[in-house]
């Protein structure tokens, strides 16, 4: 198996996060138009958990405790059921435009969560700065004054959204602090089996039929749930869980601000939405507010360690390098 340096996954696992989940919010909305939506997010999960559960025992990974998978349990019901599990049922009521918009709060709620609840860094005014020009650069991408005349439902779907945005930063936070199997894929895999079985059990208790034909499938929605269990599952859950243990939460939220841009880029690729100068300076804002985040985010991030004497310049040139994307570890001298 090729193990590639610390600072290369780092980046591979950020771009798996920013442009795959960007193209899930279509994906799903595809899915559900012939899928109940918390059962298909259930059987996403649910097989992408058990296929590699059964891919890690066959290669002899240690299985996991009971209390590390009870940690699976609370955390893929928080994030998988509560997080994920409501955007797709308010897809159902809502643009998918207006639903990045307000998951575009995951950022707050994640930097602010961590601070007063785990006792994290403490946020600086410059992430405040960068977290709101964030939200302008969202906008003016997905315009929300075309929605202002939604209906009730539409209303509850955002209350709602808002609740999974919270739920997906708590669930976010206790995965990565409790107790957790130390292979980074059979954590993934047991959060994704159990948060699967919650999701499925949620779809049955809302009345979804769990029973599909072929006549109640397209070969539309089933591409997409393939896509959505390959790529959103596989790869892309898996690169956030692990980025969240080896990287500050604030860095990992900035998903958030990615993923609407990556939408849109993909619709003017391959759907032929035309690309306006609003979407030029929007995705302006969004970047730099990603910059900023990842650079100024926390105190703790901010300060500049000066070397005390020429000869470890280069060793700390390479942990600046390191501090901007990963945790702030120091390299070990010679």
């Amino acid at each position: 198996m090729i193990r590639l340096p610390k600072y290369t996954t780092l980046i591979l696992a950020f771009i798996a996060v920013y442009f795959i989940w960007g193209s899930t919010y279509l994906a799903i909305r595809i899915a559900i138009e012939t899928m109940p939506p918390l059962t298909m997010l259930g059987f996403r999960f649910g097989v992408a958990g058990l296929i590699m559960l059964a891919w890690l025992t066959l290669r002899g990974v240690q299985w996991p405790s009971f209390s590390q998978w009870r940690t699976a349990s609370m955390a893929g019901g928080l994030m998988l059921f509560a997080g994920t599990g409501t955007v797709a049922v308010a897809l159902q009521y809502v643009p998918s435009g207006l639903a990045a918009l307000v998951i575009t709060t995951v950022p707050l709620w994640m930097v602010l969560l961590n601070w007063l609840w785990k006792k994290g860094p403490r946020p600086t005014l410059l992430f405040f700065v960068g977290f709101f020009m964030g939200l302008i650069g969202v906008f003016l991408l997905v315009d929300p004054s075309a929605f202002l005349g939604t209906q009730t439902e539409g209303v509850i779907a955002i209350i709602a959204i808002m609740g999974g945005s919270v739920c997906w930063a708590v669930g976010s936070l206790y995965g990565r602090d409790a107790d957790t199997p130390s292979d980074p894929f059979m954590a993934t895999a047991i959060q994704m089996t159990m948060g699967g079985v919650i999701l499925c059990l949620g779809g049955a208790m809302m009345g979804e039929r769990i029973a599909f034909t072929a006549e109640m499938l397209t070969m539309r929605s089933l591409g997409a749930w393939l896509y959505l269990l390959i790529f959103g599952s596989f790869i892309a859950f898996s690169a956030y869980i692990w980025l969240m243990k080896n990287t500050s939460p604030a860095k990992v939220s900035t998903y958030a601000y990615v993923n609407p841009v990556i939408a849109v880029y993909l619709g003017w690729a391959f759907a032929g939405e035309p690309i306006t100068p609003q979407i030029i300076l929007a995705s302006l804002l969004l970047v730099s507010a990603v910059v900023i985040v990842l650079r100024y985010g926390t105190a703790q991030e901010r300060g500049k360690v000066r070397s005390p004497e020429p000869g470890v310049r280069s060793i700390e040139k390479k942990r600046r390098k390191w501090k901007f994307l990963g945790s702030g570890a120091r390299p070990k001298r010679a």
